[in-house]
């Protein structure tokens, strides 16, 4: 029987018989590691690495690492793209002829990569806004950093691999990989599961593209009783959130609505009612006395610092717990390593990984580019030294390194998309921020190089947990691991072009410029308060653009000052950080870094969220889904809890294996395609509001104005609601009743069982 090549069609007819053999063979991905067999025997060929499976991968990457960014920026955490892909990929590859199984894991390699590299950006690159710098002008720094953290990543779990994934099979679970796994071989015997991913892309796209782009109804009904001041019961009803609340379950789900609860119903009124006895004082870190505060302004001032203290906390306790796993970890890593070498020569094609050569080479370089690129390529205004650059290069490799291990094993017991990537990003940047403080390396440049350390191994570490899903998925299916590994290192490369794009789209399209009056003294400016441009023109205006971090006079933010009136007139509220793209994991990185460095966190505030965490953990509960809960708008967890408690409903009366629901259930596949709708549809709105930008034509190529008439008359689209449904624009009831409908139809599919082709 003649070989099937890696380009091979399905022509040759040897190939044809090989798979169908395959397809019908008896196997299992939970088997005992006695017993054990890949899906794909070691001395099997099948198609693999080939064109169309890295660029479809590729496209994938793209498109589900935008998609990431903003779901991630506006939830505060992602999910797995492992298994939608997957299932994409099958049914796309089908329509251009037989495919073989081994193509689509590469497909799905490739795409994931996306979604990973995208949390780890996410989480931590927005803060340059929040420290007083621009993120519109920085592109080829997030894609250079992406591209560097996805790569060490990758790197760095090539020599973990065999100890992680092979050795510990049957102990380390990975769960979405193995739920990969058991997709892609569904699919190769005939399984369908794509329709259900589209059934959820379309619905969730109409549903999305009427609220977010038509404005038909409002996109977060609001209650703020009178019966209880200061309180706020409000939902943003996104099909996004709805999915997401779905996949991580009601469980999950409860805890992080657990935190908001706590946050919105019971803090926030007890604030108000305490702040009524001083009612015209303000508190620190506000300006503004309580009783004259809105909820949102409360979230803002008070909860955050308390959110953020609990998020802290939670992720260090969470990293102690698994420090005996880190250590045996590195131990067995750097034995599995020396054993591999001798082993070389007898490597079978399911065995061979990429060289240590090129893992040690690859550091290396990354970490002189990393120097280089902060030497001579610093953010503007955050200039640092020769030696500070290389030391920050040398902490880039060494915790990245020990957190991708930490990543990696944690990933494979509990799953990537509970992975508490933000604390071991957290404990980074306190140990960094540490180190800085005690050199006295405190000026505002060095918040910038401890936020790049943060990121590059705060993506490190997310693309590490995926790397080790795809890897497990590998492994199950009977892939050839230095393919797969390659397919990682393109999958970074293409999705870090989409992800800076992305941000700094959001950040532009979703910006706001709202007039305030605010006294400031120009020349006498107060702690906290800088001046950051003289000459920044808005609407054919010049003003002076200041920036305020932890001032008693200005609440945090830009501001645009009038010489004329010699007062603040407008703020400029960036579209990452405001209400529809909170970017809270982010912001947590920029206060940490500027409350070290700088002194300015509200300590009380953030001791109390210490000590709640304290208390949560005491109870057995695990405080991290209650911390980031208290920390986001309890919009968010609201929406997210609904999505859990649908998933309670479908699961009542089935049976179902001991343990969490199957990633490969029907409810979980319409999820993800009501996740990949919220993405795509609400990046088209902002796309589309760019559009109307009067302001846009000075910024695009003139035949670009002539080509699409920019801009745009303004409310083209939005204003659609309010001309033809003016009673239903802002009806909350109305917006409320949708949401339950889509609700119901997720009910529905995950109810349906899903059909055998």
């Amino acid at each position: 029987m003649p070989r099937c090549r890696a380009d091979a069609g399905p022509a040759m007819p040897g190939c044809v018989q090989k798979e169908a053999r395959v397809s019908t063979k008896t196997w299992s991905s939970t088997a005992p590691p006695g017993e054990f067999r890949p899906y794909v025997e070691p001395q099997e060929s099948l198609a693999e690495f080939s064109l169309r499976a890295i660029l479809l991968g590729a496209l994938f990457g793209i498109l589900f690492g935008a998609v990431s960014v903003y779901v991630g920026l506006r939830a505060g955490l992602t999910v797995s793209a492992s298994i939608p892909i997957a299932v994409l990929s099958i049914s796309i590859l089908r329509a251009f002829g037989r495919s073989s199984i081994l193509e689509n894991n590469i497909v799905q390699t490739t795409g994931s990569a996306g979604e990973s590299a995208a949390a780890g950006v996410i989480f931590t690159m927005p803060a340059l806004i929040f420290l007083g710098y621009s993120l519109n002008t920085e592109y080829w720094r997030i894609f250079f950093l992406a591209l560097l953290g996805g790569t060490l990543g990758v790197l760095f779990m090539i020599p973990l691999r065999r100890q992680l994934i092979v050795k510990e099979h049957g102990n380390l679970t990975f769960p979405e990989g193995t739920a990969c796994a058991d997709v892609l071989v569904a699919g190769e015997r005939g399984g369908s599961f794509a329709g259900r991913v589209f059934w959820g892309l379309g619905l969730g796209g109409v549903y999305t593209f009427c609220m977010n782009t038509l404005g038909l109804w409002p996109g977060q009904p609001d209650y703020q009783p009178k019966w209880l001041p200061g309180a706020s019961m409000r939902c943003t009803i996104t099909s996004e959130y709805l999915g997401v609340g779905y996949i991580i379950g009601p469980r999950v789900a409860g805890f992080l609505f657990a935190g908001g609860v706590i946050s919105w119903l019971v803090m926030m009124p007890a604030m108000r009612f305490f702040g009524s006895l001083a009612p015209n004082v303000a508190l620190y870190p506000s300006t503004i006395p309580i009783p004259q505060m809105t909820p949102d302004q409360l979230w803002g001032t008070y909860i955050r610092p308390m959110g953020a203290g609990a998020v802290a906390a939670s992720g260090l306790i969470t990293l102690i717990k698994t420090m005996p796993t880190i250590f045996s970890a590195l131990g067995a890593g750097l034995k599995d390593i020396r054993a591999k070498q001798e082993a070389m020569p007898a490597m079978s094609r399911t065995e061979r990984d990429l060289s240590m050569k090129v893992v040690v080479g690859g550091s290396i370089l990354i970490l002189l580019m990393i120097w280089a690129f902060l030497t001579f390529k610093p953010v503007p205004g955050a200039q640092t030294g020769v030696f500070s650059n290389l030391f920050a290069a040398l902490f880039i490799v060494v915790f990245g390194f020990l957190f991708v291990t930490v990543a990696s094993r944690i990933s494979g017991l509990i799953g990537n998309s509970s992975n508490p990537i933000s604390g071991m990003t957290i404990a980074t940047l306190m140990a960094t921020c540490a180190v800085f403080l005690a050199t006295k390396w405190t000026a505002s440049a060095y918040s910038v190089l401890a936020l790049t350390i943060g990121g590059v191994v705060c993506i490190a570490a997310a693309i590490a947990g995926a790397t080790s899903q795809d890897l497990k998925t590998g492994y199950l299916v009977g892939a050839t691991p230095a393919k797969q590994q390659i397919a990682l290192v393109v999958g970074v490369l293409v999705s870090s072009l989409a992800i800076g794009g992305t941000l700094i789209l959001m950040n532009v399209g979703l910006a706001q410029y709202k007039p305030v009056q605010i006294a400031l003294d120009i020349g006498n400016l107060p702690t906290g308060v800088e001046r950051q441009d003289n000459n920044y023109v808005h609407e054919g205006k010049t003003y002076v653009l200041v920036n305020a971090i932890g001032s008693s006079v200005v609440p945090d933010g830009k501001y645009l000052y009038d010489p004329g009136s010699k007062q603040i007139e407008i703020q400029w509220e960036q579209g990452i950080g405001s209400a529809r793209a909170a970017a809270p994991q982010a912001r947590l990185m920029a206060t940490v870094i500027n409350g070290i460095l700088n002194h300015r966190l509200p300590w009380r505030l953030v001791f109390l969220g210490v000590f709640l965490v304290i208390a949560i953990e005491i109870l057995g509960i695990r405080s991290l889904p209650f911390a980031v809960g208290s920390y986001i708008s309890i919009g968010t967890t609201m929406a997210m809890f609904a999505g859990g408690v649908v998933r309670w409903l479908a699961e009542q009366g089935r049976e179902k294996p001991a343990g969490a629901e199957s990633e490969v259930s029907p409810g979980s596949l319409y999820s993800s395609g009501l996740i990949a709708a919220g993405g795509v549809f609400g990046l088209l709105a902002i796309i589309l509001n760019l559009l109307e930008d009067k302001e846009l034509s000075n910024h695009v190529p003139h035949w670009l104005v002539v080509v699409l008439r920019l801009p745009w008359r303004e409310n083209f689209f939005a204003g659609w609601g309010q001309k033809h449904m003016p009673n239903l624009e802002q009806a909350q009831w109305f917006g409320v009743l949708l949401f339950v409908v889509l609700a119901a139809s997720l009910f529905y599919s995950a109810r349906k069982k899903l059909k055998q082709s």
